[in-house]
């Protein structure tokens, strides 16, 4: 079944996030993590953002979910569908990534949230989505992520540069954190956390021996169609595919060496230029 119960529905309004444990099982996240670990060109065009400290994040984006495994997950209907009971509409993607969080090199991520960046790219409403699935175990060793309950409630906040990272202004959040409590989100491989666009949240560096890799898989909601281009797409019908997939896509996937990155930077790279000839 693809839907959400009722009071994981409230407790993600009351809240600002919800965990469902094992949404996905066991060979399904195996076969993601070996595929993201052998994309040669996943890890050549990753990016890093320095935390201000030091330390350095990498991650990798894309912003059209494709056909491999990658888009498997992201168009698979165990998650859209419990997506849009969330944003109460339509979803689609608005962009995804790979957070390559590796072991004693990972750094920190800010606190802040994720329509402290979107907002800039012309969304009006806050209502969007991501969900975060766990490749690797989370731990508070491995640096997971934490979020402050009920902080979406506090409405955009203000985000300011340091390092590579832009954050949230620290006076709000630390009042927050006096209010409200700060969860530190421990997940299993195939764990998935959905939360709002407004929730703060932030991790601390990776300083253990094991990686915290994780798939982020960020929606939008049709009805909040962004007013003016970005870097990320504007409304896109997500053709949503069968839960099984993923297994079929990602069996095949696994005997052939084209790396999946490259697939999704040439279809990125070919609706950036069909936008930029529909501008001109």
């Amino acid at each position: 079944m693809n839907a959400l119960q009722e009071e994981e529905v409230k407790a993600y309004q009351k809240d600002g996030y919800i965990i469902v444990r094992n949404l996905f099982t066991i060979e399904e996240i195996n076969l993601l993590g070996q595929t993201a670990r052998a994309d040669n060109e996943m890890d050549q065009a990753s990016t890093k953002r320095d935390d201000g400290e030091g330390n350095a994040v990498r991650l990798a984006l894309w912003n059209h979910p494709g056909d491999g495994i990658y888009g498997m997950f992201a168009r698979s209907k165990r998650l859209v569908d419990r997506v849009e009971q969330l944003l109460d509409d339509e979803a689609y993607h608005y962009h995804s990534k790979m957070v390559l969080k590796d072991a004693k090199v990972g750094g920190a991520w800010a606190w802040h949230q994720d329509y402290g960046y979107w907002y800039q790219n012309g969304v009006l409403t806050p209502n969007l989505c991501s969900v975060m699935i766990a490749v690797d175990q989370a731990t508070v060793e491995n640096g997971c992520m934490q979020v402050i309950k009920g902080s979406h409630k506090l409405g955009r906040v203000n985000h300011v540069l340091s390092g590579d990272q832009a954050g949230a202004d620290m006076e709000r959040v630390e009042e927050a954190k006096k209010r409200l409590d700060l969860v530190h989100v421990t997940m299993d491989p195939g764990d998935a956390l959905f939360f709002h666009s407004n929730t703060l949240h932030a991790s601390d560096a990776n300083e253990s021996d094991h990686p915290r890799w994780a798939m982020i898989c960020c929606y939008n909601a049709a009805s909040n169609d962004p007013y003016k281009d970005s870097h990320h797409p504007r409304y896109t019908k997500l053709e949503k595919v069968e839960d099984e997939r993923i297994l079929a896509v990602g069996r095949d996937h696994a005997n052939r060496s084209q790396t999946e990155f490259a697939d999704l930077h040439r279809e990125d790279t070919s609706a950036k230029s069909l936008t930029e000839n529909q501008n001109s």
